[in-house]
């Protein structure tokens, strides 16, 4: 240790030289691969005769540029979707993982700069002619900050940026999932009321049946086969009462767990599974859009390039390391007059090492990061795919339900007249029982298959608004 008398301006010399010297780092080399974004394995277009029937003109706005606030017209749907974003615990974690990934950001761009650090230290030994002697310092000090020459702690900084953006994305993931979960699960609630209702319809419409089969059995106008006809199709209209009321308790059940409170009894009235009037088409685009339209494919590429530049930190592990230690401050061996008669001290310890045999670990390291890479490029490779293939489903169904729900429609009404003529007839004695019952199995069951080819045709909707990056604005 050097001693001095006291100045003042000396004390910063340290930190006036670490600046010196990290100004010099900053221009230091990177040894990160230049980054190239993999070509998508997908199709260069949806199918054309899907995607036209599917979206129409395409004269409609982008559903990522689509607020869900615009999509959604039901009001109570929109208070629903509201609370969910305000309350959903998966929501939650996800913006939580923003500030955590943030905070450790933080850490990684501490580490470019050296860190500066006050201290008073006191030590009491023997000297060599046996006395006891004291030593206290006070100052400023610099402990082993890296010399950043080759990249390797701004390539760690890098990841963890990258890391940051990959976590807002997973965010903006989630909300769009939990819109689309909130407004699928409300239609397949008004889906159920609706089957609740038909139920409960057919359910006195085959009691009065059974009824007057038993009592035409008891008067010999009707036969056995006849009244178990009559008992089956009550019991089976039980069923499907029973199934409709466990699946719609069922549906709230999942509602109150996306919203992340019991529902509340203030919410607006809403609109029947009928009068849902979502966007009626979203224009596809090309498979390409979807690399900017879908959160989780941006997702994907941020790993891609954490990973990227951690490479970087694993080759700039092979070339030396350069440190810095050094303090700047008085020192006395009278704790009383450390800061009145103390003199000057400093202290200048640069270290470089250099690895020369490290067991492999190193190139170990380097390895793994190199795999590391390979597997986020697979698994972005995949997000793309997996995109394609959820956008041509939807686009599938979106062009083909709409037809299925008008022949479906169709048929229900031809089973309502056959209901009716029959019923008149039956009335004057041209049909028996049987054909009553059976024209009522026949209109119940086309009752039903009409309403979940309806709440289909809308669930579908939502899921093409989600598929396509829409629900994910502010």
């Amino acid at each position: 240790m050097n001693k001095r008398p006291m100045q003042a301006p000396r004390i910063f010399h340290l930190t006036s030289l670490a600046a010196l010297l990290a100004s010099v780092a900053l221009s230091g080399c990177s040894f990160i691969p230049t980054y190239e974004r993999p070509a998508a394995p997908v199709a260069a277009a949806f199918a054309p005769g899907l995607t036209s029937a599917a979206t129409g003109d395409g004269a409609g706005p982008a559903a990522a540029d689509l607020e869900w606030q615009a999509f959604f017209t039901d009001a109570r749907l929109r208070r629903l979707i509201e609370l969910s974003l305000q309350n959903n615990r998966d929501l939650r974690v996800a913006v939580l993982a923003i500030e955590q990934t943030r905070a450790q950001l933080q850490v990684r761009r501490a580490d470019e700069l050296p860190t500066l650090n006050a201290g008073i230290t006191g030590s009491r030994g023997p000297a060599s002619s046996g006395a006891i002697t004291s030593t206290y310092s006070a100052g400023l000090s610099v402990t082993a900050y890296e010399l950043d020459f080759f990249g390797r702690v701004r390539a760690l900084s890098q990841a963890a940026q990258a890391q940051l953006l990959g976590s807002e994305e997973a965010r903006k993931t989630v909300q769009i999932s939990l819109i689309a979960s909130v407004a699928n699960t409300y239609l397949s609630l008004l889906a159920n009321d609706e089957l609740l209702r038909v139920a409960r319809e057919a359910l006195a419409t085959r009691q009065e049946s059974l009824r007057l089969t038993q009592l035409k059995f008891d008067n010999d106008a009707a036969s056995r086969l006849d009244l178990s006809q009559a008992q089956s199709l009550l019991e089976g209209a039980k069923v499907a009462l029973a199934q409709s009321t466990r699946l719609r308790a069922q549906d709230e059940n999942a509602l109150v767990l996306l919203l992340g409170q019991p529902l509340p009894a203030d919410l607006p009235d809403g609109l029947p599974l009928g009068s849902q009037t979502l966007l009626p088409a979203v224009p596809a685009g090309v498979p390409s859009e979807l690399l900017t339209r879908r959160p989780d494919i941006r997702q994907a590429e941020q790993v891609l390039l954490a990973n990227n530049a951690n490479i970087g930190a694993a080759r700039a592990a092979f070339f030396p390391r350069i440190t810095l230690t050094g303090s700047a401050g008085v020192v006395s061996n009278d704790l009383d007059t450390l800061f009145n008669n103390g003199t000057a001290a400093w202290t200048f310890v640069p270290q470089l090492l250099l690895p020369i045999f490290d067991y492999g670990r190193n190139q170990a390291n380097l390895e793994s990061a190199k795999l590391a890479r390979d597997i986020a490029v697979a698994q972005y490779e995949k997000a793309i795919q997996t995109g394609f293939r959820e956008v041509a489903d939807a686009l599938a169904g979106r062009a083909t339900l709409g037809e299925q729900l008008r022949a479906q429609n169709a048929q229900l009404a031809a089973e309502q007249s056959r209901m009716q003529l029959i019923d008149l007839r039956f009335k004057h004695g041209a049909s028996n029982a049987f054909d009553v019952l059976d024209a009522q199995r026949s209109l119940f069951a086309a009752q039903q298959a009409a309403v979940q080819v309806q709440v289909q045709q809308a669930q579908n909707l939502v899921t093409l608004y989600k598929v396509l990056g829409g629900g994910w604005k502010q």
